[in-house]
C-alpha cells in the first residue's frame, strides 16, 4: 500500500507506525461504580468523531460489535486489577461465551457497561457482562479472563543448599 508523499524504504510498511499512533481504543470514558471483588459499572459515550465510525458504516455509523466486546473486556480487566491490587501484570481475554448482540450503538448513545465476577480461581476469572443503552440490552454474555504475572517464568529459584 502506498500513501501519497510517503516513502517506504526497503518495503517496510512504515505507514503502520502512523496508523498506530492515531488509533485509540480506550473504550471506557468513566468508571462510575466499583465494588472491589464483586462488580464494576462504566460508561462509554459514542461520538461521531471516533475514527472507526467513518468506515463502519458511512451512511449508518454504528459501533462495531468487536469494540463493544472490547469495552466489556476493558471493564472486566479493570475490575480484576482493582480487586487484586494490581498484582498481575497481564489480564488477557481467554474466552467468550454466549455473547449476544441485541441492539446497535450509534453516535450520541451512551453504552452503560456492567461486569460482575461469577467465578474466580488461581488463574482464571469468569465474569457476567452486560452493555445497555437507556436500560435496553445492547450486548451481554460471559467472559473468561486469564491473569498472568509476566515476570514469574523468568525468575530463577535459588539453588538449595545441602547444608
Amino acid at each position: 500500500m502506498t500513501i501519497p508523499g510517503h516513502q517506504e524504504p526497503n518495503d517496510f510498511p512504515y505507514f503502520l507506525f502512523e496508523l498506530i499512533s492515531i488509533m485509540r481504543f480506550n473504550q471506557l470514558d468513566r468508571i462510575t461504580e466499583l465494588e472491589v471483588g464483586r462488580h464494576l459499572r462504566a460508561v462509554k459515550c459514542v461520538t461521531l468523531s471516533e475514527q472507526h465510525l467513518h468506515d463502519h458504516f458511512p451512511l449508518f455509523p454504528v459501533m462495531p460489535g468487536v469494540l463493544m466486546l472490547e469495552a466489556l473486556y476493558q471493564a472486566s480487566a479493570w475490575l480484576i486489577r482493582a480487586s487484586e491490587d494490581f498484582k498481575h501484570s497481564m489480564v488477557t481475554l481467554h474466552e467468550t461465551r454466549n455473547i449476544k448482540f441485541q441492539d446497535f450503538v450509534a453516535p450520541g448513545d451512551q453504552l452503560d457497561v456492567f461486569v460482575e465476577i461469577a467465578k474466580h480461581d488461581d488463574e482464571f476469572t469468569q465474569l457476567k457482562v452486560l452493555g445497555t443503552i437507556g436500560g435496553k440490552t445492547a450486548v451481554n454474555g460471559r467472559l473468561i479472563l486469564r491473569r498472568l504475572k509476566f515476570w514469574e517464568p523468568l525468575v530463577a529459584k535459588p539453588p538449595s543448599t545441602g547444608a
